[in-house]
């Protein structure tokens, strides 16, 4: 069972998923906008959910070339991109990054929701080398709520990469996939609001929406903040 704390949302997720790009940004903007205290009253707690582990094989950039497109037109202004640099900088790994994101989860709930949207920006809309320290501390040190010499000092050690492990391992199997969404009263739902099939094989053809709710995440948000003042 995935315990969730009060007061929280766990999100199973890989932080190169634009699917889960796509629900995250809808939750957090739906958030801003909800009454007055909403960000307060509920924080996201991003778990992990390896794609490379689960497919045995990086995200290849055919596919995100067929799905960006696709998710883009759902929300465009987030400013999603093809990749613009040259192929041979295509990120290799995604586990550094995720580990980054947890590193910044032992600050805060706050931290690692700032880093993790950080890095996606960086990576969907500006072609970022995500797998590299470096480029991931310069994208902490624009997160306001990130210590970023503690975070450097968490990648250089590994400190967070261990309990981040356990509790993917612990929890894979009762994952759908990314983004799955899990509420303190029990409740979860896998990719809220999307439902698409894939015609032709994954990176040879191209996902379609077959119905899209926004509002799903707005129902996801208020029944999440009535468990919160329960």
């Amino acid at each position: 069972m995935v315990e969730v704390s009060a007061g929280t949302i766990v999100v199973y997720t890989d932080v190169a998923c634009g699917w889960s790009t796509l629900a995250l940004d809808r939750f957090y903007r739906a958030r801003a906008r909800a009454r007055t205290g909403a960000q307060d009253k509920l924080r996201v707690d991003l778990r992990l959910f390896a794609l490379e582990d689960v497919n045995r094989f990086p995200i290849p950039k055919r596919y995100l070339d067929a799905e960006i497109p696709v998710i883009g037109a759902l929300e465009p202004d987030f400013g999603w991109k093809l990749w613009q640099n040259d192929i041979s900088t295509w990120p290799n790994s995604t586990m550094l990054a995720n580990e980054a994101v947890h590193a910044a989860k032992r600050q805060s709930l706050r931290a690692a929701e700032e880093l993790d949207m950080a890095i996606r920006r960086a990576f969907f809309c500006d072609s970022g080398r995500i797998d590299l320290l470096h480029e991931l501390i310069d994208i902490a040190t624009r997160c306001p709520g990130v210590d970023e010499a503690e975070l450097a000092v968490a990648l250089d050690t590994g400190i967070a990469r261990g309990e981040m492990m356990r509790e993917y391992h612990a929890h894979r199997d009762q994952v759908q996939g990314s983004p799955h969404f899990f509420l303190a009263d029990g409740s979860d739902v896998h990719n809220p609001g999307i439902q698409l099939h894939w015609v032709g094989e994954p990176g040879e053809g191209f996902p379609v929406i077959d119905a899209d709710d926004p509002q799903m995440i707005n129902r996801l948000l208020d029944h999440a903040l009535t468990i919160a003042r329960s």
